[in-house]
């Protein structure tokens, strides 16, 4: 007999298709999280502690990941993230409540409006199948942004560059690592010595990697791949392309009106020695994607 499907309900209102928003760090995830936050009917979360604990639980002993359990830890956690009650956005990042246009405890939305869950968090990429076995009807939006770019901006991110520090490598985490981009056990020592552009080359070779199998095994309708390139020169373009891809209106206004990092800025912002490294690190990916082209 077949096990019917688990129906979520959150504020009294099922969820159905709730739209995920994956990539690399700083390769555009969060800015379609704020397009979709500022539209009509969306609920969308960016940072809650209770998802991002879990989500970096995964990220750093992957077999957890892959437990019977972790569908169920990962939906419970966002069940709650998505919770409309008084003074919920309190414990919210940020970017979050500043995408909200939250100036209080909140809440950043109306439940009664609420028709369509969503979530922008950092890092959801590799939690991508945990969230399929989760929501077998998801949506997911995935982000691709030049390599180079991604590192310059890692690398004045002291959030990303936290994660580089030895304290960081506790006894919970396994090798080989998706997250940090480390493949083998024997490249571990040879990692701790990378400066941080070669550490931070590898997370984004790894995202793209993993970014490239998800398009291998997901349906068109359920995936849409958008470079951070498009989204700004052509923010209008990729506004209907993600509104005929969820099948609702998306609001313009925050990618028309941000102050999005100029696309190809690595070339005054990384330091030679750097860019030598990334390009040597990721030479494959960024060729394969179009940013590389000798």
């Amino acid at each position: 007999m077949r096990v019917p499907p688990h129906i979520l309900v959150v504020n009294g209102i099922k969820v159905r298709k709730p739209v995920f928003l994956l990539g690399a760090p700083h390769s555009g995830a969060d800015l379609v999280a704020r397009a979709l936050k500022r539209s009509p009917g969306f609920h969308v979360t960016m940072g809650r502690p209770g998802v991002a604990h879990v989500v970096y639980a995964f990220a750093r002993k992957p077999s957890i990941g892959r437990t019977s359990g972790a569908v169920r830890v990962l939906r419970d956690a966002l069940a709650e993230a998505w919770q409309v009650l008084p003074g919920a956005c309190g414990t919210c990042a940020e970017p979050c409540r500043e995408a909200g246009g939250v100036t209080g405890a909140g809440p950043c939305v109306a439940a009664e409006e609420v028709t369509r869950f969503g979530d922008g968090g950092p890092d959801l990429l590799y939690s991508a199948h945990v969230l399929l076995g989760a929501f077998p009807d998801a949506r997911f939006v995935q982000l691709i942004r030049d390599g180079r770019d991604v590192v310059a901006d890692m690398l004045d991110d002291p959030a990303c560059l936290a994660w580089f520090k030895p304290a960081m490598l506790s006894e919970r985490t396994e090798f080989p690592n998706a997250f940090l981009g480390v493949n083998r056990d024997e490249h571990l020592e040879r990692w701790k010595t990378m400066p941080a552009a070669g550490k931070s080359a590898l997370r984004w070779r790894s995202a793209v990697r993993i970014s490239a199998e998800l398009r291998r095994e997901l349906p068109p309708a359920q995936l849409l791949t958008l470079r951070y390139e498009d989204l700004a020169l052509d923010p209008a373009g990729q506004v209907a392309a993600l509104t005929e891809f969820l099948g609702t209106r998306v609001s313009k206004v925050a990618l028309l009106s941000a102050r999005l990092p100029a696309v190809g800025g690595w070339r005054t912002r990384l330091r030679p020695a750097d860019l030598s490294l990334v390009e040597k690190v990721a030479r494959q990916e960024l060729t394969r994607l179009g940013y590389l082209t000798s």
